[in-house]
């Protein structure tokens, strides 16, 4: 019986922490600050937790796909946050320095939502290191000399 490569399930290729990121931020944007303030705790409870359970299910797994994945979602991730704090950055320096009337376009980051995304960008960080523990293991594997 030969060995037939079979598709790994989406439950694995699901991007959990790049889902939390963008979630947290689409409600900070949408919901008003006076609702989001006062339930912000729970809210990142709900979308973090979840996040790195789903996420650390996928550390077994290291097929070439799903590793390809993670770094690709990883990367996004970074992407988005960066883009993220740089426009809470711009509102701080709008609210710091810039004279009335000449501003720039920024949106409005809470601190909570800034360590919310923190979190998030620690634990894709872990991912990626223990990604990398696993491809470590499979090279070890195919070594001849081990």
């Amino acid at each position: 019986m030969a060995n037939t490569p079979h598709k790994p399930s989406t439950f694995l290729l699901f991007p959990w922490g790049l889902m939390s990121i963008v979630l947290i931020l689409l409600l900070n944007l949408t919901l008003s600050n006076e609702w989001f303030g006062k339930n912000w705790s729970w809210i990142a409870l709900v979308l973090i937790i979840p996040a790195a359970i789903l996420e650390n299910f996928k550390v077994g797994y290291s097929t070439m796909r799903i590793m390809f994945m993670k770094v690709v979602y990883s990367l996004l991730s970074f992407l988005l946050v960066g883009m993220a704090f740089g426009s809470a950055l711009t509102h701080y320096y709008n609210i710091k320095f810039v004279k009335e009337g000449v501003t720039t376009k920024a949106i409005t980051l809470p601190w909570y939502v800034l360590l919310a995304l923190v979190v998030l960008l620690l634990i894709q960080v872990a991912q990626l290191f223990s990604m990398l523990k696993a491809v470590k293991r499979e090279f070890m594997q195919m070594d001849p000399d081990q």
